[in-house]
């Protein structure tokens, strides 16, 4: 699956079904840049088991107000809409995979 776009008025559909992880961002953002391409990579690792869906918090402040999101990059995990943790920072590929698959099983 790719990495999704997703808009305040999208998200609670966005994160209803399966394990996402979305990332708060903004395009000014320098270690919202750095973490960009670990996400590509882990989108293509997971081959479709999870969404990646990204929230610019510029476009988007009800979502990311909703959540407290003070810091960016922050990335939270969903399961079936519930909310599973959040993660404040550029993590490596390994620790993102790590985090995405302790939620699979």
């Amino acid at each position: 699956m790719a990495i999704v776009n997703v808009s305040d008025a999208k998200f609670q559909e966005t994160i209803q079904e399966g394990i996402v992880l979305v990332d708060f961002w903004a395009p000014w953002c320098g270690p919202c840049k750095m973490i960009a391409p670990i996400l590509e990579e882990l989108d293509q690792k997971l081959q479709g088991a999870v969404t990646i869906a990204k929230v610019n918090v510029d476009d988007n402040p009800e979502t990311a107000g909703q959540f407290g999101i003070m810091s960016i990059p922050t990335l939270k995990v969903f399961k079936d809409g519930v909310d599973m943790g959040n993660y404040v920072g550029v993590r490596p590929l390994a620790e993102l995979e790590a985090i995405v698959q302790k939620h699979l099983q």
